[in-house]
């Protein structure tokens, strides 16, 4: 599967900074409106569900990745992020680790010509399988820039 060519360079950081995973969801957010990924427009409603779905469980999958992943009106197809946050961050993760990787991913409320609901349940287990990946996950922390971190997902597409 090639579902890296969805990550797009522009919508990726290795910089994460914020200290919290609050305003790292805000953070990414920006990243993905300043990138042209999502409309200015969509922002509130997109920070306020990430919010909203951290509420509900978190996202913190364990070994030091969080997987937030919400649905967001007016939106046609997915939009995906991959950050790293160098020097980690509580996200009250299953396992208690700090995160280092996040994959955030969101999608539109309804199928349509370019979103299809059973291709994006393959993408995020191919996202799960990455996840649990000890190797991706040593790499990415150590990526120094967004290109890097690309070919890394490119490298791992058959995992």
């Amino acid at each position: 599967m090639e579902f890296w060519k969805l990550f797009k360079t522009k919508h990726c950081t290795t910089k994460l900074v914020a200290p919290t995973k609050e305003l790292v969801l805000e953070e990414i957010t920006d990243l993905l409106v300043d990138a042209g990924g999502l409309e200015a427009a969509a922002r509130p409603e997109t920070l306020r569900a990430l919010l909203e779905r951290e509420k509900l469980g978190s996202t913190g999958v364990g070994a030091h990745v969080a997987v937030p992943h919400v649905k967001v009106r007016g939106i046609e197809r997915a939009v995906c992020s991959l950050a790293i946050h160098p020097e980690g961050l509580p996200w009250a993760a299953v396992d208690s680790l700090p995160v280092h990787v996040v994959f955030t991913v969101l999608r539109p409320e309804k199928a349509g010509d370019a979103h299809d609901p059973e291709r994006h349940l393959e993408m995020m287990r191919w996202i799960a399988r990455l996840s649990r990946d000890a190797d991706f996950r040593r790499f990415a922390i150590r990526v120094k820039t967004k290109i890097e971190l690309i070919d890394l997902l490119k490298e791992k597409s058959a995992v």
